[in-house]
Formats: structure tokens, sequence, C-alpha cells
């Protein structure tokens, strides 16, 4: 938990400070006198200003954000002797310019940060699969457990080698939300047997990343072999005689190549509310055992599986992914070039309902993820902070009033009409853009609050 709260306070802190160091640079570069540089808001817990004239810094109670005050007319007499360094005497490209620093240097962050992370190396698993759904396109097209892919290629010309499993799932849903083809290489777990596998999923017509259009296109985890890890005392796992150690062959006389499988296997064990007994075929100290096994009945959200109360997989084998200064650089930039268009695609298809608003994440999912990358290790920690600099620049330049975004908008009308929004459209404006952020942020709200209560 206090990890959780630490990596939570650094990830906002350091957010907040680059983005306002963004609107504060530009502001000084431009000629205007910054008043106050604050991160977070309410009571003040410490301050510095060298002195009367210079900017104050201060560190407020409430660290959910920050803000850079700007001398302006509007908002306070001006001394005449200090009329050329109010922000509202400032010529249009000079404001936009102020402005719009704030999230582009997010997204400046964000570069740097997945470079970092990339030069540290990240340990990922291999892009070897699991057994794909039945059902879904990826077994249409022939893939199997234990198939190894290779590279990959949207025109079947040029090709690009996938580092890790995480590099595949990136490649495969980019090209279904885009309704693009991708080609893949495949070979089997040492290598050998190269193939050209074609995945058609511009047919799918995927708006939204559920976890129902995962299972279509066939996604599953990384390859780990079906055997058993801890057994939990008391379970239906070690009722049934079952041991840590043991490699599943079949259940029900379905051969079974990989822990993904066998943990559906177990999962599809409940029919109609009961559970129903399982013949399992199994290898334990080089000979073969059959053993029935009856899972219990578990409820997960609306429906009823499965468990035995047993660890099911061993470790996958996993690469390190590390790039050299410039390499990672392009692919820092590329990176957030690619999640900034993911999320304006996302917000896109939610605000047309062909998304769901369950896609909207708030603080309390940010805090848990950061938790759990923090104890993944620096580079997974530094990603983790690259997607939320990104999600907070693109948001940030969103056209809604209270936004960055959104006095970028009235420039624009300014720039066109060769005159200012008039003061009671601002006002009207502030006001609905108000009810929209509140609107939005009681979304990702509940939408946290469900995740952590199991409801989503």
């Amino acid at each position: 938990m206090l990890i959780t709260v630490l990596s939570f306070l650094v990830t906002l802190g350091v957010l907040v400070v680059v983005h306002e160091w963004g609107h504060y640079r530009v502001a000084v570069a431009c000629g205007v006198k910054v008043l106050r540089f604050s991160v977070g808001f309410g009571r003040v817990l410490w301050r510095h200003q060298r002195d009367r004239e210079a900017t104050e810094f201060v560190i407020c109670a409430l660290p959910l954000g920050g803000y850079v005050r700007m001398l302006d007319e509007r908002e306070g007499h001006v001394q005449p002797y200090e009329l050329d360094r109010a922000f509202n005497r400032k010529p249009l490209p000079a404001r936009a310019a102020i402005v719009s620093a704030g999230p582009l240097a997010n997204l400046a962050l964000a570069v740097l940060l997945y470079a970092a992370a990339h030069m540290l190396g990240i340990v990922e698993p291999k892009a070897v699969l699991s057994a794909p759904p039945p059902a879904s396109l990826m077994a249409a097209a022939g893939l199997d457990g234990g198939d190894w892919v290779r590279s990959w290629s949207r025109d079947g010309q040029e090709w690009q080698d996938v580092q890790s499993m995480t590099d595949l799932r990136w490649q495969i849903t980019q090209a279904a939300l885009a309704g693009e083809d991708l080609q893949l290489m495949v070979s089997d777990r040492d290598g050998r047997g190269n193939r050209n596998v074609q995945l058609p999923l511009s047919k799918l017509g995927v708006h939204d990343l559920d976890a129902q259009a995962l299972k279509a296109i066939g996604l599953t985890p990384a390859f780990s072999e079906p055997v058993l890890g801890e057994i939990k005392p008391g379970g239906p796992a070690a009722a049934a005689g079952l041991r840590r150690g043991d490699r599943v062959l079949s259940i029900d006389g379905r051969d079974l190549r990989d822990a993904y499988s066998v943990r559906e296997a177990i999962m599809q064990g409940v029919r109609d509310g009961r559970a129903r007994e399982q013949h399992w075929r199994l290898e334990r100290d080089g000979q073969v055992l059959e053993l029935p096994v009856r899972p219990r009945v578990h409820e997960d959200g609306e429906r009823q599986i499965g468990r035995i109360d047993a660890y099911v997989g061993g470790p996958a084998e996993v690469v390190t992914v590390r790039q050299g200064p410039v390499d990672a650089l392009v692919l820092g930039a590329r990176r957030t070039w690619e999640v900034s268009a993911l999320t304006l695609r996302m917000l896109g298809r939610m605000v047309v309902a062909q998304a769901s608003l369950r896609n909207l994440s708030g603080p309390l999912t940010i805090a848990d993820v950061a938790g759990q990358s923090v104890q993944q290790g620096l580079a997974y920690y530094l990603s983790f902070l690259a997607l939320v600099s990104v999600s907070l620049g693109v948001l940030n330049l969103l056209p809604l009033p209270m936004l960055d975004g959104g006095h970028l908008m009235y420039y624009a009308f300014e720039a066109v009409t060769g005159r200012p929004v008039s003061e009671l459209w601002l006002a009207r404006l502030q006001r609905g853009g108000i009810a929209l952020l509140l609107m939005m942020m009681s979304v990702a709200l509940y939408n946290d609050l469900a995740r952590l209560l199991g409801l989503h």
C-alpha cells in the first residue's frame, strides 16, 4: 500500500511539474511575468521566492494538479510600467505558444521516458503463442500453441522484427483498430520451419479493445508449459491427488500443449451452475497417470467458472528488449506518436458510442498500476510514466473549455475573426466545460471503483 501511494505521488508530481514547467519556461521566454508556479492546490506547505519581483514557487497540500499564474489584466490590476509583461497584452502567437507548451512538454517527456526504458532494457515474454481459442481469427489462420512469431508486415514487402509478446500484441491491436490486415512470419519454438501467416484483421470491424474483441482475434498470454505449481491444501486439486510438477497432457480427451489451454479447460468444468468431474491425463516422474478432478464453482462477475485452487503454468520464456541511444529515441518518438493516435481514436469512438466508457480510468487505477510497475522494475515504471504523460498531454490538447486545448480553440477563433471570444460566450463555455469535465471524472472514478470491486 505504501509503495502504491508513494509511486502515485511521484508519478503525479513528475507529470505536473513537467507540464507546468513547459508553460513557465515559454512564458518567461515570451517576456510574460510569472507570479506563481504551484504544484498542487489548497494550503501552501512550502514556498520559495528569491525576491518580491521574482516568481513564487509553492507546493500545496492537495497534489492533484498544479498551475502557473501569470500577470494578466483580466485577473487583477496591473501597474502601468508592467503592462508589457502581462499575458493578455502579448500577441496571439506568443499566447498560443505559452498555452500549448504544457501539453507538448508532457509529450516530449514521454519520448525521453520511452527511450530511457528501451536503453535500460525491458524483460518481456518471448513472442511464443499459447493456443488461441478455436473460433478465433488466429486459430482460423493456422496459428497454434508453441508458434514463435518472428516478424510482421503490413504489405508483405517491408518486415519488422517482433521483439517480444508485448510488441506482437501492440502491432496486432494497432492493425485491428486501423482495419488493416497483418502478415506474420512464424516458426516453431526452436526457430525451425518458417511460414507466412495472413491475419485478415480488416474483416473483424473492431472498434473497441475489450475482452471480447481480443478473444475474437485470439490474443492469449505468452506460452508457458502446462505444469502445476503450488497446490492449495484442501482445494479440488489437492483432493484429486494432483501434485506440484505434474505435467497436464489432456483433459476429457483434449490434448493440451500450454498452461493457458489448461486454465481454459478448468474454467469450463462448470455446467448449469454445477461442477462436473473431468478426466485428467498427466505425466509425473516419467509415468502417465489418469485422475478424476472436480473443480469448484467460482463466481466471476455474472458467470460461473471452475477453479482447482492450484497454480497452473511454468515460467514463460523471456527476452530482454534493449536499444542503443539513437534507436531508443526513434522508438520513443514512434511509441509516443502511436499511443497519442490510439488515445485520440479511442476517445473519438467513445464520443460516438463505438467504444465503451469503461476505457476511462481515474486516479485509483493510475495509483494501482503505478505501484505494480514500480515493483516490476525501473524500466517498467518509466514506460508506465511515459504512457500517463502521453495521456495527460493529449487530453490537455482537446478543444474543451478549462483545458489548454480550449484556450487554443479560443485563439483559433480570434485568428480567424480578428476579435477575441466575448466575455458572455467565455462564461457559457466555461460552465459547459466544467460540467463535462466533472462528468468525465465521475465516470473515471466509477470505473476505478468497479474494477476494484470486480464489477468490470
